[in-house]
């Protein structure tokens, strides 16, 4: 994929329907959360409730069958399948294509969870007493199976499921066109044009929680360090700062903004990452990793099944942590699973879903595991309650509060500002880049490489989503939106069904395929 092809005139037409439906929708969202702030977080968190309990069941059995699913098909006969044309080379060098897979999945929450999330689990775990070694090592296990394989699985699927369709079938790259095996030509009319512009709009509902996580780490970053005021208005100048430069970014096209920003991410955040260990109980958090590691793979089938039954405090909790990241995970599927399709062309089924599953989930684990440990560390051996308390009290600021313990913790922290920023970069480009391709349409109804939507769609959904961020925060409503992520996450999740299906019977058929022994 050139730079040369990518500056050529696009092929392409607004696809009317989805663009307007999906402006509309996220403008109400975000218009309703604004004006009335209570009532919708009120009702949006019973709707949240009654879908983790109507639905906690599917949403754990469709997360474990998507998992077993690309499991299976990555090392079966269609594994060697490529997404292009048999002889067809990958369209990005294997480095920028394993950063920009690196950066698209992870984003700004794992700053802003890294050392919370182990710290909440051990002070309040479900159905045991917080603030113990058994604690210690339960929170682990949850932080792990939160953030492990289940979830990169549901990327490894959609991208591949994409990239299929889109360069081996020659539909266009969307959503819509991993259906065709079960609607046919439908997928062309509204049946299609639903999927996209659904797709589209739990893609900006992740994009404006996403804003606002990304908001809060820096703020905190910038009150830790220069003692700014804690207020709306600072947020607001913050997310206008981010989405400027972002918007940049999404205009400069993935060669160019997405792919320098996804090189800068990995290193300055394995950089962070080798500070705290070296600097921290270094003997300590390698024990950890290993333990860690041998704990989730142990606890992993019961892990994946417990929806503590019996145990009504274990119940909520489920609905407030693991479903919640479920249906998180589902929301992001669309457009990170776009994102892997659009860079992954020319690599094969196999080599797709090992790269989604096993590139950022060492890292991602191992970041856990160093910070969660080092937090953990801190307060159940060294008296370190504060910590916790602060954990507790604003999550945001956790990271900088643990920074304080390690050397040199102001330049560290600021250190730590500019990777949230860079962090929170990268999924706002690509994720705008896929809203926008998601509003249009193929004037040949076909697929033409290297062809993203116009600039000022682009921009666009860049103005979009930083106006919805801005009226959420200053409404202090920001909660509300993430609840409406969870909400997003249903619909798609029978999406994600049929994409299996699909894409069993399209290989079946493929004339590539290699044949049974």
């Amino acid at each position: 994929m050139s730079s040369k092809a990518s500056s050529a005139p696009s092929p392409l037409r607004l696809n009317g329907f989805v663009f307007f439906s999906s402006a509309l929708s996220i403008g109400v969202l975000g218009l309703l959360t604004v004006l009335n702030p209570q009532a919708s977080e009120h009702w949006l968190q019973v709707a949240q409730a009654q879908v983790s309990a109507a639905f906690g069941w599917w949403y754990m059995l469709l997360i474990v069958a998507c998992l077993g699913f690309v499991l299976w098909l990555a090392f079966s006969r269609y594994g060697s399948i490529r997404l292009g044309h048999n002889e067809e080379s990958p369209a990005f060098a294997y480095v920028p294509w394993v950063s920009m897979l690196f950066s698209a999945g992870i984003g700004i929450a794992l700053l802003y969870y890294g050392a919370y999330e182990p710290l909440d689990h051990f002070l309040t775990p479900p159905g045991q007493q917080g603030g113990t070694v058994a604690a210690s090592r339960e929170a682990m296990v949850l932080t792990f199976l939160h953030w492990g394989l289940h979830g990169w699985a549901l990327y490894a699927l959609v991208g591949v499921a994409l990239g299929y369709f889109a360069y081996r079938r020659s539909l266009p790259l969307a959503l819509r066109s991993a259906l065709y095996p079960i609607f046919g030509e439908r997928i062309h009319g509204r049946i299609g044009d639903m999927v996209d512009g659904f797709g589209i709009l739990a893609t900006l509902v992740s994009m404006v929680t996403n804003l606002g996580i990304g908001a809060l780490v820096v703020q905190s970053g910038l009150t830790y360090l220069f003692k700014m005021p804690d207020t709306p208005q600072t947020l607001v100048v913050i997310v206008l700062v981010m989405m400027v430069v972002a918007t940049i970014g999404v205009v400069a096209g993935v060669e160019k903004g997405i792919a320098w920003l996804s090189n800068l991410n990995v290193r300055l955040l394995c950089l962070l990452l080798l500070f705290v260990l070296v600097t921290g109980p270094t003997l300590h958090l390698l024990d950890g990793l290993v333990q860690n590691t041998g704990d989730y793979l142990a606890s992993f089938v019961r892990k994946s099944f417990d929806i503590y039954l019996n145990q009504p405090d274990g119940r909520d909790w489920l609905g407030s942590w693991t479903l919640f990241y479920w249906a998180w995970w589902i929301a992001w599927a669309p457009f990170v699973g776009l994102f892997v399709a659009r860079i992954s062309r020319g690599r094969t089924i196999r080599e797709v879903i090992l790269g989604v599953l096993l590139i950022p989930l060492g890292f991602t684990l191992a970041w856990l595991s160093i910070f969660g440990n080092t937090a953990i560390d801190l307060v159940l051996n060294h008296g370190q309650a504060v910590l916790g308390e602060v954990a507790k009290a604003d999550a945001a600021m956790t990271l900088f509060k643990l920074l304080e313990y390690l050397p040199w913790a102001p330049y560290v922290a600021g250190a730590a500002v500019l990777i949230g920023f860079v962090l929170f970069l990268t999924p706002v480009d690509s994720g705008t880049l896929m809203i926008a391709n998601l509003c249009t349409r193929r004037v040949d109804g076909g697929v033409e490489d290297g062809h993203d939507a116009p600039i000022w769609l682009r921009v666009f959904w860049a103005v979009v989503i930083t106006v919805v961020s801005i009226g959420l925060l200053l409404a202090g409503n920001f909660g509300a939106m993430q609840t409406a992520v969870v909400l997003c996450g249903l619909p798609f999740s029978f999406t994600l069904a049929f994409y299996m299906v699909g894409l069993l019977r399209a290989l079946r058929t493929d004339p590539d395929a290699p044949h049974r022994h």
